[in-house]
């Protein structure tokens, strides 16, 4: 085989939010297979380049039966094979696991690698993970590394082709990863690693090797904050960043005042050749879904949570006045405030004082009465969904729930009941447990309870509906009742990063 790698093709893309570059084709000349080695410009499409033939992936697995991959799958694949160490930040929902399965495969009938340890959230090790590597590469063998320190070190010495483990289950057994063979590491929702001061970076990290394939997956490498894009980065291309944050950081953005940063007009060419060597589709290049429609919905809070809410706001205002608000304090402030709107807000001293959340639930049946399919309902605080899923049950609607302490295999049996029976009709999630790589296209309407401050969060929450597989159109139904959160759905559909915006959001809300 031989390679081009045409530099002049590399072409730069200006969209923080389509950061990347590389995207692998192939076409038969004579009797050589030669990989032509591309960047995407904005202006330039892939019909554009007129390079239609199959890659030597599909050359060499000849898709039959029920299932067959995209364009856009493929040639991923066919871009991991090419890049020991590399970025995929396509969009959620696009199949970037088939694609690192198939590409992993690829690689194990080349002799190029051993061993292939999955690093994943917790939630998808089963669901996701474990699953699509019995549909996609089912002549593998596979196991899951969780449980007690004992049970994982026997579960990495068994020798499985495929490991998979949560994040901080590697630290648990690194010593027994580093000496089981594993050549290929896939890090899934790669933000969990943005961070290069963590433990968990560092373990990471020791475990890499010169020789070691690493790819880094994810739909939003810098979600939050173009300076998110510093920890994968140091991982996959450490010579693309400075040696130390602070130095990326100032690279990036400049300092207002001391809790203030603004970000510099040229911190996209900086993420843009930091996360190098990358690939990106989005859903609108590659699949045909059914429209996503955003709707909000007006909800009366009760005279109880009128009354905390009123005291509450009336001490931001007194502390405005004495000009004591920093962004920490400005978002505890604005939490209690989301909190007294969604039901139940958390005490100075740990203790929970639960409102009536009649008017918010009388809605909320509204919602699932006009669903014709099956329903999400992302609750981001936990006391509220004990209160909520009494109440749905006791009205008889079948309703599961997804949050921090379901273990892992009770929330894959719950994810596989609802997508392939009748019950459950209602999932109640704490977004963070469920918000990254789950299929869920049984339902087409997720209800956002109240607002999350993270846009990675609430995006990769929506996608679990709108997706490959999804037949329906899909609804995202925003309960609002207070100004507070008006004011972050608000920021949330212009894409506007929360955290960034505390100090103004605050102000906003007082005013």
């Amino acid at each position: 085989m031989k390679i081009i790698n045409d530099k002049a093709l590399l072409f730069r893309l200006r969209d923080t939010s389509k950061v990347t570059s590389v995207i692998p084709k192939s076409k038969d000349v004579g009797d050589n297979k030669v990989v032509v080695h591309w960047g995407l410009q904005e202006a330039v499409s892939l019909n554009a380049l007129d390079i239609k033939a199959p890659s030597p992936i599909e050359k060499l697995y000849k898709w039959t039966g029920k299932y067959k991959p995209f364009d856009h799958q493929i040639s991923t694949a066919s871009f991991f094979t090419l890049n020991k160490k590399a970025f995929c930040f396509n969009e959620q929902g696009t199949g970037k696991t088939a694609s690192s399965i198939w590409a992993s495969d690829y690689l194990f009938n080349k002799k190029q690698i051993n061993r292939v340890l999955i690093i994943c959230p917790l939630s998808i090790m089963d669901s996701a993970w474990r699953d699509d590597l019995f549909t996609f590469a089912p002549h593998r063998t596979v196991s899951v590394a969780h449980g007690s320190s004992e049970k994982r070190k026997k579960i990495i010495n068994e020798g499985s082709e495929y490991v998979i483990i949560n994040y901080d289950g590697v630290a648990i057994i690194a010593d027994e990863i580093k000496k089981g063979g594993f050549d290929l590491i896939i890090v899934d929702e790669a933000t969990h690693y943005k961070n290069a001061q963590t433990t968990r970076w560092k373990t990471l990290r020791k475990l890499i090797t010169e020789d070691t394939w690493l790819w880094m997956m994810t739909g939003t490498p810098a979600a939050q904050n173009p300076t998110d894009a510093y920890g994968i980065a140091k991982l996959v291309n450490p010579n693309g960043v400075p040696r130390f944050f602070g130095a990326f950081k100032d690279q990036l953005m400049y300092k207002v005042s001391q809790f203030t940063w603004k970000v510099k007009p040229t911190a996209t060419d900086a993420v843009f050749r930091a996360l190098q060597p990358a690939i990106r589709f989005t859903k609108e290049e590659c699949l045909d879904l059914p429209e996503m429609v955003f709707t909000k919905r007006e909800v009366e809070l009760t005279a109880q949570q009128k009354k905390y809410y009123k005291q509450l706001k009336d001490k931001m205002v007194m502390d405005i006045t004495g000009e004591q608000v920093t962004a920490m304090n400005a978002a505890v402030s604005l939490n209690k405030l989301l909190q007294i709107s969604a039901g139940a807000v958390y005490t100075d001293e740990g203790s929970t004082l639960a409102f009536d959340i009649k008017h918010r639930y009388k809605v909320l049946r509204e919602v699932i009465d006009e669903s014709s399919q099956k329903i999400l309902i992302f609750v981001p605080f936990k006391h509220v969904i004990d209160i909520l899923t009494d109440k749905l049950r006791g009205e008889g609607i079948t309703t599961e729930v997804i949050r921090g302490d379901v273990p892992a295999h009770r929330r894959t049996s719950i994810f596989k009941d609802f997508q392939e029976s009748v019950n459950p009709r209602v999932l109640v999630i704490q977004p963070q447990a469920a918000a990254h790589g789950v299929t869920l296209t049984a339902a087409n309407t997720v209800v956002w309870w109240g607002p999350t401050s993270s846009l990675e969060t609430y995006d990769q929450a929506n996608a679990r509906v709108h997706r490959s597989g999804q037949k329906h159109k899909s609804t995202v139904v925003q309960l609002q009742g207070s100004a507070a959160e008006k004011h972050v759905y608000k920021l949330l559909d212009k894409r506007i990063n929360v955290h960034a915006k505390f100090i103004d959001l605050y102000k906003e809300i007082l005013d």
